[in-house]
């Protein structure tokens, strides 16, 4: 039996395309009534799915008709049913982000991958960093820092040099964008329950941006961080291929 099946699809030619072709094939039920939601497109664009399902509680499984496709399962336009009966559902919790501006206004969002402060301008950013309240870091001096949840490590994390976390790891990565100091910083493991804190040093001459999975508020001087234990995102994956095995496999490429 067919479920009632959510076809989404980002405006990609290959991603509009496909969705025609699905919705013709399997019917396309309103989100309401939705047992699932199949997204057409990239990992931006699951991102965006999961942020506009939030709170449904809906499983979310999503075929590639964009670049890298991490998130997102091979594209077939058979067997779609079966499929979805068979796959694998990996359960996140994304990343809270509270962001306090110049003006003393405070700007919350949620980060499914991770949450960056980037320099906005040709200065160096400089940081420091609170763990649980405890200062652990008097001045980082660098590009920008960054905190990864273990499905988002393969991403900008990973290309910052950051490791790639375990899917069960209950851990997060905080990991510097070219440190300058101190020099060569690797960065830090912590608990998924730690609640990281970075002040902005010299906002006015070093300007800082804060992201949340490509949603910006600029001109910050101080970044809260923590885990949002409460709002969960449900994947679903081809059996075989779950999360955790793809981040198992990106070590070994």
């Amino acid at each position: 039996m067919t479920p009632r099946i959510h076809f989404t699809a980002s405006n990609a030619e290959l991603a509009e395309a496909a969705f025609g072709r699905l919705v013709q094939r399997y019917g396309h039920h309103p989100l309401e009534r939705a047992e699932i939601v199949v997204a057409l497109g990239g990992d931006g664009f699951m991102l965006q799915t999961l942020h506009a399902t939030q709170g449904r509680g809906l499983p979310v499984y999503g075929m590639n008709r964009g670049t890298v496709g991490f998130l997102m399962n091979a594209y077939s336009e058979d067997d779609l049913v079966a499929r979805l009966s068979a796959a694998e559902e990996t359960v996140i919790n994304p990343l809270r982000m509270r962001a306090t501006r110049k003006d003393g206004t405070v700007h919350e969002m949620l980060a499914i991958n991770e949450v960056s402060m980037l320099r906005e301008g040709p200065q160096a950013a400089k940081l420091r960093i609170f763990v649980d309240g405890r200062l652990r870091m008097e001045e980082l001096v660098c590009d920008g820092a960054l905190i990864s949840t273990p499905a988002g490590s393969t991403a900008y994390n990973y290309s910052a040099h950051g490791p790639i976390l375990p899917i069960d790891s209950e851990v997060l990565a905080l990991t510097a964008i070219a440190p300058f100091r101190p020099r060569r910083w690797r960065g830090a493991l912590l608990p998924k329950a730690a609640r990281v804190e970075v002040e902005v040093l010299s906002p006015d001459r070093r300007p800082i941006m804060a992201d949340a999975d490509s949603r910006s508020v600029r001109h910050v001087t101080r970044v809260e961080i923590a885990s949002a234990a409460d709002v969960s995102h449900r994947l679903l994956f081809d059996h075989g291929h779950g999360l955790e095995e793809r981040l198992l496999r990106e070590q070994f490429v």
